[in-house]
């Protein structure tokens, strides 16, 4: 399933820099950068978990905000992108 994940992490101080850090690494983890602060995540749903619960213990509910937007598996009939793109496509393969 795709789910799309975004954030909105405060960096006023050095513990909420370190948030977006992890918040940053914890998405690369299970997905594709699309935005600065939006990851497109194909994952199974117990990957998702795991994804989820990671970031749900890293955020600060008072300062930061995260959204998670669920596409479901037919995610690419609801997807359209323009300009330019510097990632690769989520379902695509690739080698590291």
């Amino acid at each position: 399933m795709m789910v799309v994940v975004g954030y909105d992490v405060s960096t006023k101080n050095k513990s909420g820099q370190k948030r977006l850090k992890k918040v940053a690494e914890a998405c690369q983890n299970f997905g594709i950068r699309a935005q600065y602060s939006v990851f497109e995540c194909i994952v199974e749903p117990g990957q998702w978990e795991l994804l989820k619960n990671e970031l749900l213990s890293i955020y600060n509910p008072e300062e930061d905000n995260l959204r998670f937007y669920y596409l479901g598996s037919n995610w690419k009939n609801r997807l359209e992108n323009y300009g330019v793109s510097k990632n690769i496509k989520a379902d695509d393969p690739f080698i590291i």
